[in-house]
């Protein structure tokens, strides 16, 4: 069974673009094949992926009927596929006549069966691309900062969640919370990741993504961490919470079977 994620929190700067280049190369090299689409306008994945935003069509003309979705696909190593995105899509509402919230899902569907999972790194706001995004998925992965506002905004996230679920989408359900750059040398950390992990519970992976500086360059050479500096304490973070999502997700099909 094919996975559909929305990897998404609506507050920026917590890291969502590099927990989803690192969860895309991750599941790829432990031989599971993988969909990228980069659903932010800002396109961080794409860039994150060595990909200059522009140089070639994007999910931007997909939803504009111009381009087929297959001839957006780009191959970046075996197992791993990319659609780009483009800065265009920041106008993306207001210009397209089809604004249905699944819209998304219905350009996608041609291809939900030839991956086993298909990731969408959405825009760090609960905009109508986001919830195109939430419609299309199975699932939802929350990036988490240990920092003061790190809980600011996720009721009004999860209340999504749930109206969309009644609705539209009854398979979306939360696949589970990442606490990322952590750092635990500070108290004010550990004192957010108690209040994460009361507040979501067993949803909260037990590997923590520590605050990291190779983590932190790697994106500007355009390379995941594990092309950047596979020994690096990021990488091996990254190793091991990769296995945790897989046992995980797997977990859930079986139940689901």
């Amino acid at each position: 069974m094919q996975k559909r994620l929305a990897i998404f929190n609506q507050k920026g700067g917590v890291g969502k673009t590099t927990v989803s280049v690192n969860l895309a190369v991750g599941l790829a090299r432990r031989k599971k094949s993988v969909l990228m689409v980069d659903l932010d306008p800002q396109a961080n994945s794409t860039s994150g992926f060595g990909k200059t935003p522009g140089d070639q069509p994007s999910i931007y003309e997909v939803f504009h009927g111009k381009v087929d979705l297959k001839d957006t696909i780009l191959s970046l190593e075996k197992n791993l596929d990319l659609v780009p995105s483009s800065k265009d899509l920041a106008a993306f509402a207001m210009e397209v006549e089809d604004n249905s919230p699944g819209l998304l899902r219905k350009i996608l569907e041609p291809i939900f069966d030839d991956y086993d999972y298909l990731l969408i790194d959405c825009p760090p706001s609960l905009g109508f691309l986001s919830l195109n995004a939430l419609v299309a998925a199975h699932s939802v992965l929350i990036p988490i900062q240990c920092e003061y506002y790190a809980l600011e905004g996720l009721s009004q996230l999860t209340e999504t969640m749930d109206m969309i679920k009644r609705g539209i989408n009854p398979d979306l359900h939360l696949e589970g919370v990442l606490l990322n750059m952590v750092d635990k040398r500070n108290n004010l950390t550990k004192d957010v990741a108690m209040e994460v992990r009361k507040f979501f519970k067993d949803k909260v992976y037990d590997t923590e993504i520590p605050r990291n500086v190779r983590l932190a360059e790697a994106p500007s050479y355009g390379m995941s961490i594990y092309d950047y500096d596979n020994l690096s304490r990021g990488a091996m973070s990254f190793k091991r919470w990769v296995r945790e999502f897989i046992k995980r997700s797997e977990e859930w099909q079986k139940e689901e079977a």
